[in-house]
């Protein structure tokens, strides 16, 4: 049989077994290696079999004519094989093709690229109407990302806030909801999501018995992580005979559940016991491996339990290592964890201003480390030091700020760096401060692609409390950029109308019908118990009830027209007699005072030295102006020797 014409049975042909397809194409290879057609098959053969690696070497070895017929192939195998960049841009190339959208979600949800994989969900479900199987994929997936997004620390992207009742339906759609609450710290929701995933988990009809204990496996993993975070130490010790650490296939999970079953153990008392626990799980590869939000948990408790075994310098090197391949100064929380544990090394165990020594020590060599910086600060202020730990905040910004690099001048202006020092002048009440970093910070985002939105609105917000008219203004541009972008956020709508009303009140009057009337807001307040309970009026109070108020709160002025001084019982001494007249010569010197009388016949002498007319002897004579006694110069050949000390 000729090339062609097996090449053509073989597209016509329908065989179930992947072994075999796959045997037919190397039959056919085997006498014309450069068959499109048998490499095509041969690669989605042996992506049936999961066989990843040899898929990618037939891509290697076949060129760029196979890997441009078979690019949603190639993109797929790029994506299974841990190279999720390389996938995307493979895939993004292909345009109106919704698998290739589907791949490319996928690939920058496994990239981290939260934001982008939000995005290819949402056109998929507004493109076209999917099938019924699409439809609960995207509703699952639409979840998982909403939930890493809240993780990765962007809430303002995330669409979903409590399931409806078709979430409620698939034990996949419950479990990522549970996995969105405990991202947002809701733990109370989070453990009654997963307690409904898990009974629909096991009354599914659609899992194998071998398929619904893999499933169970991870919710139970999360489950205790819940119940520790609860501090339910009982029920966690219930959740912990359901898990077989061993049984979890997926090294990631693996691990997670390694870590939270160790913690839950309380090995902690023994820690040699607890870092063996720790490091029998070893490190997942590919597309199984932890998230950063869970590397960077999971990198913590290593170096936690290598400090509690006493492995200093054994953590020094390694974070050292790793810190002089990382970018240097980085936001990035891995880099600046490694700086921590890399201090608290180099500090041996001490906390408190023993170990504050080590790490300004560290800091003057490294003042830009954002981790070194904050470790400072955080023990500056347990040690009830705020000012120390403002003054060095501010000394490694001001770095930033001098600095000529763009990466630094954006890590100056970070938004959570930001918050920290602002919560530090909260706590020192410097509102100026506070006003004029948060307009430098805005005027910064302001010229870049990407803009914080929270830290824009808490920056028009306080310059609205200013009186100056450049803040006024800088509050109105900030709440129209806002506004324009989000005209449907009412905190927007409300800075809009708050910042231009005093400029021109027609330009918002349509905007601020959109607002809730002050009745609607106070409507639930109940204004009599808040006064019972001690809570002062507000500034509404009508003008008589004030000036019943300020009259009570006012003493009556003295019938006399003068007055009359109260000193505090405190100031006055103990043995005072109101019915006594004071001393008029109280606040002069004892020698001053007509009473006094010189004891001793010295005393009696400088006493009459000092009454005029006395007697002058030559020893007063000697006497300055000022009553000092003048010193006699001495040269070098001067004849008066002090004498030696020693035993008379």
């Amino acid at each position: 049989m000729s090339t062609q014409s097996l090449s053509s049975l073989l597209s016509r042909a329908s065989i179930d077994d992947h072994e075999e397809v796959l045997r037919s194409c190397d039959a056919v290879l085997a006498k014309s290696r450069s068959d499109s057609q048998a490499q095509h098959v041969k690669v989605v053969a042996l992506l049936k079999l999961d066989r990843y690696e040899d898929c990618l070497r037939v891509f290697e070895e076949s060129g760029d004519n196979l890997k441009k017929k078979a690019a949603l192939e190639y993109g797929y195998v790029l994506y299974k094989t841990g190279n999720p960049e390389a996938a995307i841009d493979v895939v993004s190339s292909l345009a109106d093709n919704r698998g290739a959208r589907h791949l490319e979600a996928q690939a920058t949800y496994r990239a981290e690229r939260f934001r982008r994989t939000a995005e290819l969900y949402q056109g998929l479900a507004r493109d076209s109407a999917p099938s019924a199987n699409e439809e609960n994929d995207l509703r699952i997936n639409n979840w998982a990302t909403d939930a890493q997004l809240q993780w990765k620390g962007y809430p303002e992207s995330v669409r979903h806030t409590r399931p409806t009742r078709d979430d409620l339906e698939a034990f996949e759609t419950v479990y990522n909801a549970a996995c969105l609450s405990i991202a947002k710290g809701e733990f109370d929701q989070a453990g009654l999501l997963l307690k409904r995933a898990k009974e629909l988990c096991r009354t599914s009809e659609d899992l194998t018995p071998e398929d619904r204990a893999a499933e169970l496996l991870p919710i139970a993993v999360q489950q205790l992580y819940v119940l520790i975070c609860q501090g339910k130490s009982e029920e966690a010790e219930s959740i912990l005979q359901e898990i077989s650490v061993k049984e979890i296939s997926e090294l990631s999970t693996k691990r997670i559940g390694q870590n939270n079953a160790a913690i839950a153990r309380g090995t902690t008392a023994n820690p040699y016991t607890l870092y063996k626990a720790l490091h029998e799980v070893p490190d997942s590869t590919n597309n199984d491996k932890l998230f950063d939000f869970q590397y960077n948990a999971m990198t913590g408790n290593l170096h936690a339990v290598d400090l509690l075994v006493h492995k200093y310098d054994g953590i020094i090197r390694s974070t050292s290592k790793a810190l002089a391949r990382a970018p240097y100064p980085s936001t990035e929380s891995s880099a600046n964890l490694l700086s921590v544990y890399n201090v608290a090394a180099q500090a041996k165990g001490e906390t408190g201003a023993p170990a504050l020594k080590a790490i300004l020590s560290a800091v003057d060599t490294r003042p830009k480390d954002i981790g070194l910086v904050l470790t400072a600060v955080q023990l500056y202020v347990n040690l009830g030091n705020t000012t120390a730990a403002i003054v060095t905040l501010e000394k490694s910004l001001q770095l930033l700020d001098e600095s000529v690099s763009e990466q630094d001048k954006e890590i100056r202006f970070n938004p959570g760096l930001l918050s920290v020092l602002i919560a530090l002048y909260k706590r020192e009440g410097r509102k100026t401060q506070i006003r004029a970093e948060l307009a430098k910070a805005a005027a910064f985002w302001k010229e870049q692609g990407t803009q914080p939105a929270s830290l824009l609105r808490a920056a028009g917000a306080s310059l609205l409390h200013s009186s100056l008219a450049s803040d006024s203004a800088q509050a109105a541009e900030l709440f129209k950029s806002l506004y324009e972008k989000t005209s449907d956020d009412l905190f927007a709508v409300a800075g809009y109308v708050a910042s231009h009303a005093a400029i021109d009140h027609s330009q918002v009057e349509a905007q601020a019908k959109y607002l809730p009337s002050v009745d609607d807001l106070i409507s639930d307040v109940d204004v009599a118990a808040l006064e019972a309970v001690g809570v002062s009026p507000s500034s509404s109070t009508t003008a008589a009830a004030a000036a019943a108020i300020a009259g009570a709160r006012k003493r009556p002025a003295p019938s006399h027209g003068r007055v009359v001084k109260r000193v505090r019982k405190s100031r006055l001494p103990k043995d005072y007699d109101p019915s006594k007249t004071a001393d008029p010569e109280r606040w002069l010197p004892l020698r001053d005072r007509s009473t006094y009388r010189p004891r001793g016949r010295k005393g009696k002498q400088r006493a009459a030295e000092r009454t005029q007319g006395g007697v002058v002897t030559e020893k007063s004579e000697e006497t300055t102006p000022s009553g000092q006694q003048q010193q006699k110069p001495q040269g070098g050949g001067s004849s008066q020797k002090k004498k030696k000390k020693g035993k008379r």
